[in-house]
């Protein structure tokens, strides 16, 4: 298998992990939700550690401590993402697996935004007209449902400054989520501990199952994490870009067909409509993508 290809199915295993995530985090729903998140962040604090220093990663690590801003860069990811993790669990334990999907639909686009208006990157016609295409879906599903999906907007705008954070950050991406675990790790614990303490802790005091899906959390965190950066370095961006999909496609289809959440006619024209505009992002950048490598650059 080349390089290429193998990366190219590394990229379907991590997104296909993070799609049938819904699976694994509904069946301990009955844990409350920040022992959950807590018990994702141990575990995934310690997995880490142990890979950064088996690798021999643990002293550049160390090092980059001491540089400028790194503290406050991951620090700031950190809080980011944890609030995305737990919006994330508390949605699918609540029945809202609908629309964290729409959450990782949207998010693409709402990462586009901010790069415009942060970056000060610059967006072509079509892409402009995705957004509000995309827009209009969001705005579509609030008026006719009578609310704002805060859910969706809540995990797609945690997850797209997370992105934008990261965009900056000067680690790599296991070395940077080492940090930010273990910058949540320690609070994490703490609260684990007097959860214990309090009488009110689930791990050890449930159904085996249960304790082991919290004990593999750091397992099932990790794991994706990892054919995601294999994937990265074997394949070209645009082919990322369109793999990203299958993520909340599989989360919709869990939601739908296997826990019989509501997918309502309004439902179906707001979906539409994003998934129209992820469809012009998508040919647009196909189409961008093959004009810039035929046009030869000047000698």
């Amino acid at each position: 298998m080349n390089r290429v290809r193998r990366g190219f199915w590394y990229g379907v295993g991590a997104y296909a992990s993070w799609g049938v995530f819904p699976l694994y985090w509904k069946m301990v729903k009955d844990v409350p939700v920040m022992q959950v998140i807590c018990h994702r962040i141990v575990w995934s604090s310690l997995m880490l550690a142990v890979m950064v220093a088996i690798s021999g990663q643990a002293a550049p690590l160390r090092a980059s401590l001491a540089r400028p801003g790194v503290m406050r860069t991951y620090a700031t990811a950190a809080a980011l993402i944890a609030v995305n993790w737990f919006g994330f669990i508390w949605a699918i334990g609540a029945g809202y697996i609908v629309e964290t999907s729409l959450g990782y639909f949207i998010n693409p686009l709402l990462s586009v935004l901010l790069a415009v208006f942060v970056l000060g990157e610059r967006l072509r016609p079509a892409q402009w007209a995705a957004v509000a295409l995309a827009g209009s879906g969001v705005l579509y599903i609030a008026i006719s449902h009578g609310q704002v999906p805060w859910i969706s907007l809540l995990l797609a705008g945690t997850f797209a400054l997370y992105g934008l954070v990261k965009k900056r950050a000067p680690l790599g991406s296991v070395q940077g989520l080492t940090l930010e675990t273990g910058l949540l790790a320690l609070p994490a614990a703490a609260f684990l501990l007097w959860s214990e303490h309090a009488g009110d802790g689930a791990f050890l005091h449930r159904a085996d199952l249960t304790n082991a899906l919290l004990l593999g959390a750091g397992a099932v965190t990790v794991a994706p994490l990892l054919m995601f950066a294999s994937a990265a370095q074997r394949i070209p961006l645009l082919w990322v870009g369109i793999l990203q999909y299958i993520a909340p496609t599989l989360q919709l289809a869990i939601g739908v067909f296997v826990y019989a959440e509501p997918f309502t006619h309004e439902r179906l024209v707001g979906f539409s409509l994003v998934w129209a505009a992820l469809l012009l992002f998508a040919v647009e950048g196909v189409v961008a993508h093959r004009a810039s490598v035929m046009i030869p650059l000047p000698e």
